[in-house]
């Protein structure tokens, strides 16, 4: 059998967030946060691993006041009825209230054949049933309607952010219900903060999965597991069962730290991959979110005979075996 070390890791250097997306002309498309969190690039690549080799393009870059001028995080590229959309949160300032930045979350758009090329435009904000603290937006198509998932507080709700998920009228305008499908509720998810952010989704087996990310950006930082029938009412809070336990988290003996805020794609010959960020050191001078060297990984991941996703274990920093 093929070993997970497939992948010779990390894959990018001091990219947080990573998202791969593999596109219908062959190329894996991939945005992160950068250290700086001034800018969104996207570069391209024939396989996963020459993603860390690709010439990063610049898509668009931070203004130097107002709400889109700070902490720009965790762009996704989507490719949407014939259009690419980078979906990211920014900030008007670093500075926290109560606890809490102040990001919104954005779209842009491009309808160039190859989002490297062509101009980004901006659809402006996204627009939720609150006006607080919101970010780290996916998208999934399921049966002819767009949904968006999202990380958001809910002023009435103690902590930093629960995940909610609504329809899309188009891909950058809400319609209807927005119902909450998780909030940190168990141990691993509130240390530090109360987390869950950080949502991909992954359809497969009659399912929708949906990752997310929960408690600090340090050591802590892990990721949880949310699980839907495909025939279900995914507006219905009561369609959606959480994994009582982290289904990735930091393995001290393999130097892996805080592995989360992931991307799920396949190899070029269709294998399962889950893509995230990690350190390779758990003490952290200073805040982690200042901390550059959350680095992108790459591994293989299988199935359970139940028909759930088993992530395994972040693996070593490694040579390729094969």
């Amino acid at each position: 059998m093929m070993t997970n070390h497939e992948f010779k890791n990390p894959i990018i250097e001091q990219r947080a967030d990573p998202w791969v997306y593999l596109h219908s002309d062959g190329y894996y498309y991939f945005t992160a946060s950068v250290p700086e969190y001034d800018r969104i690039e996207v570069r391209r690549a024939r396989t996963i691993q020459g993603l860390g080799e690709a010439e990063p393009v610049v898509a668009w870059r931070k203004y130097e006041t107002g709400p889109l001028s700070a902490n720009i995080w965790a762009p996704e590229i989507h490719y949407i009825q014939g259009k690419w959309y980078i979906y990211f949160a920014a900030a008007r300032t670093t500075e926290t209230k109560d606890g809490l930045f102040d990001h919104r979350m954005y779209v842009l758009e491009n309808s160039a054949v190859n989002p490297l090329e062509g101009t980004w435009v901006e659809k402006g904000q996204v627009r939720t049933r609150w006006e607080s603290f919101a970010l780290d937006a996916t998208v999934f198509e399921h049966r002819g309607d767009l949904y968006y998932v999202w990380a958001q507080k809910d002023p009435e709700i103690d902590g930093n952010s629960n995940m909610y998920i609504s329809k899309m009228s188009n891909p950058w305008t809400l319609t209807g219900e927005q119902t909450m499908i998780s909030t940190p509720e168990y141990d691993w998810e509130t240390i530090g903060f109360k987390v869950n952010e950080g949502a991909a989704v992954l359809k497969r087996n009659g399912k929708i999965f949906i990752s997310y990310s929960a408690s600090a950006t340090d050591h802590n930082y892990c990721m949880g597991l949310l699980c839907a029938d495909e025939n279900a009412d995914l507006l219905d809070p009561r369609a959606w069962s959480k994994s009582p336990v982290p289904v990735f988290q930091t393995n001290e003996e393999h130097g892996q730290y805080g592995p989360g805020h992931n991307s799920f794609t396949v190899t070029e010959d269709g294998r399962d991959v889950i893509v995230y960020h990690a350190r390779n050191y758990k003490e952290i001078t200073g805040d982690p979110l200042y901390d550059p060297n959350r680095h992108t990984r790459a591994q293989i991941f299988h199935w359970n005979e139940d028909g759930t996703p088993n992530f395994g274990e972040p693996l070593p920093d490694a040579q390729r075996t094969r």
